[in-house]
Parts: structure tokens; C-alpha cells; sequence
């Protein structure tokens, strides 16, 4: 956690360079480092241990290096990953016109306060990346999924989750949007 920066700091509102490949063994650490923060955060025990807060996501802006590259893993119900890998250089291809929104908000490990209200996303996406070895893959995202990958390519674009929210009427639901949660 002591390495994640926080809201405030330049890095997070920069759009982030695009990688080249191949990867260099050090961005190739990076990723993996991210990963692991992940699955440990996501370890009651290992999270306590350390006293870190759990995440689904982390892109390397979050730890002060402007690349665009993620790290995702998003479980399901019993704690395996439905969605585990690290994006490189990750584009939405395609997004629905159905909106979606989590019911109790949007956290982010680089903002330590409560930011109340309803972040609207697209509810599917159609999401392009690379891996580790430059390999494209495509795939089709609903719900929770494209709901953290699109928080997560947000951090590349310098973007934070409550850029979104409607200070005005931040739990307003907008036509054609759905609550989950």
C-alpha cells in the first residue's frame, strides 16, 4: 500500500504512454508485482497481516509509473477469478448504450475517502489488450468485469472514478441504467 500514490499527486491525472514491446524485464516485474498486491489484498489473512485494503484492480499510474498497463482480477462469488490479467496497452473497442452502476459506489486505492454516489459505466464492453508477450486478445465484458475494467483504463487516461459522479445529485439514475449490487 505504502507504494500506491494518492489522489493529488500529478501521475494520476496524466495520460499514460502506450508500451512497446517487448516488454522490458523490469515492466514485466511491475506487472507482476501488481498482480500479486491483488491476490494478496484479496487474502483475509495476508490483507490484515499487512493492512491492506482490497482491490480488483490497480494500474501502474497508481504506482507513480506513467505506462499503460493494468493488472485486473475480479472473483466471483466464491473467491475465484473470473477475470484475472494484466492489460497492456488496453482499448474499448465497443460499449453498450445500457449504463450500470455499482449500488454502493466506486473505491479506488489511490483516493483514501469516501466518495459518495453512483459512477455511471457502460454495462458491457468489447475490450482489446495485449499481455506480457504482446499476444492481442478480445473479449466481451458485462457488468462487474467491465465495470472495473473501464475504472481501471480511466487510470490511463487520468481519469479518477469520481470525475463521473454528479456533484449535484450524486445518487440521480440516469434512463437506461441499471444498479447492481
Amino acid at each position: 500500500m505504502k507504494d500506491i500514490i494518492r489522489e493529488g499527486n500529478p501521475t494520476l491525472r496524466a495520460r499514460a504512454k502506450e508500451m512497446s514491446f517487448p516488454i522490458t524485464k523490469e515492466q514485466k516485474e511491475l506487472a507482476h508485482k501488481m498482480m500479486e498486491f491483488l491476490e494478496n489484498s484479496q487474502d483475509p489473512e495476508i490483507a490484515k497481516k499487512y493492512k491492506l485494503r482490497a482491490g480488483v484492480g490497480l494500474a501502474a499510474p497508481q504506482l507513480d509509473v506513467s505506462l499503460r498497463m493494468t493488472a485486473v482480477l475480479v472473483p466471483d462469488e466464491n473467491d475465484k477469478p473470473i477475470f484475472k490479467h494484466i492489460l497492456v496497452n488496453p482499448t474499448i473497442l465497443s460499449e453498450s448504450v445500457k449504463m450500470a452502476a455499482l449500488s454502493e459506489g466506486e473505491g479506488c486505492l489511490s483516493v483514501d475517502r469516501e466518495v459518495p454516489g453512483y459512477v455511471p459505466r457502460h454495462d458491457k464492453i468489447t475490450l482489446r489488450w495485449y499481455d506480457l508477450d504482446g499476444n492481442k486478445h478480445v473479449q466481451k465484458l458485462r457488468d462487474y468485469p467491465a465495470i472495473v475494467c473501464q475504472h481501471e483504463i480511466d487510470h490511463l487516461n487520468g481519469i479518477l472514478f469520481f470525475d463521473h459522479i454528479n456533484m449535484k445529485n450524486p445518487f440521480k439514475v440516469e434512463e437506461n441504467t441499471v444498479i447492481l449490487g
